[in-house]
């Protein structure tokens, strides 16, 4: 029986062991010294170059392989694209379209949406209408109603001294005169505004329609939100006139109190004129730094629409 692991033969004699390979064989003793040596050599000499580096601060670096594509950890993402905050939505309406097609061409051309207000009646009403649609633009009636001043409102106008169902039927006709008119706004009209029965007909005549009523606010304590309340009917307030001073310099400053309105998240209605010289170009010349600072340029109808999206979830 062998002896336990680590421990001596307690008797018995012990076997002889085989010779060493090197007993007998001088070359033998001498290769294996040899390589013992040569094998201290490389370790020694492995040392001193690792203490050279650990003080020279110079390390042996491998290679880069170019040709290899490196792989990315799974954690990796890219960094994402600086976007200004979202803010809220400018909405610009241009009244008095109908006395001429010059002064609408360059509002045509604006490259973001715009509402046009038409007034009936006039001359160039239809035509107006006509390409305000063909350029993808929002139309709207501009309906003449009756001044506290006694101003003429124009053409095809609704009076105090009209009855609610002679004044509905006189918006009716005229929309009818403008096919594809999404809503309708007040032109001059301080009178007929504060009159409730005459609201309660005219905005009646937008909820069964379906379209929205926009008061300009062209006078204070309008009906208006008092007969939409009652009756839930859509409507919007104008926030600022933009050319009630027509120069450019006070345009810029009209819409930036819009901004200001916008800034808190909801939608800014801007009203400004066709007749306006320098409106159109300074528009153009603000769309890109409006873009840039955050502000989407919408419509009332396409804001509706967007706003019902957001209420129901979609």
């Amino acid at each position: 029986m062998n002896p336990p692991v680590g421990k001596a033969a307690a008797s018995g004699p012990r076997e002889p062991s085989p010779p060493s390979a090197a007993a007998g064989n001088p070359e033998a003793a001498a290769g294996s010294l040899g390589t013992s040596a040569s094998n201290e050599g490389d370790r020694d000499l492995a040392g001193l170059r690792s203490t050279a580096e650990r003080f020279s601060g110079a390390r042996q670096v491998p290679p880069e392989k170019t040709n290899e594509p490196r792989s990315l950890p799974a954690s990796f993402r890219p960094p994402r694209e600086t976007r200004p905050a979202r803010k809220g939505s400018l909405i610009f309406v241009i009244d008095d379209v109908g006395y001429n097609l010059a002064e609408l061409e360059p509002f045509l051309a604006l490259p973001f949406p715009i509402t046009f207000a038409v007034l009936p009646g006039l001359a160039h009403s239809r035509e107006a209408a006509e390409r305000i649609r063909a350029a993808g633009k929002e139309l709207i009636l501009h309906q003449p109603m009756e001044a506290q001043g006694g101003q003429n409102p124009g053409p095809e106008a609704i009076f105090l001294a009209d009855s609610p169902e002679a004044a509905a039927a006189r918006l009716s006709a005229n929309l009818d005169s403008l096919p594809g008119a999404r809503g309708f706004n007040n032109h001059m009209g301080s009178a007929v505004t504060r009159d409730e029965v005459l609201m309660t007909a005219l905005l009646t005549v937008a909820k069964i329609r379906g379209i929205y009523y926009l008061d300009s606010l062209t006078a204070p304590d309008t009906a208006t939100a008092r007969v939409a309340a009652r009756t839930r009917i859509n409507h919007w307030e104008r926030d600022v006139f933009l050319d009630n001073s027509p120069d450019r310099v006070s345009i810029v400053r009209f819409i930036t109190e819009g901004k200001k309105k916008a800034d808190k998240g909801g939608p800014a209605v801007m009203i400004g004129h066709v007749w306006s010289a320098e409106l159109a170009q300074t528009l153009a010349d603000l769309y890109p730094q409006l873009v840039a600072e955050g502000f989407s340029l919408s419509t009332i109808s396409k804001f509706m629409l967007d706003d019902a999206d957001e209420n129901s979830g979609d």
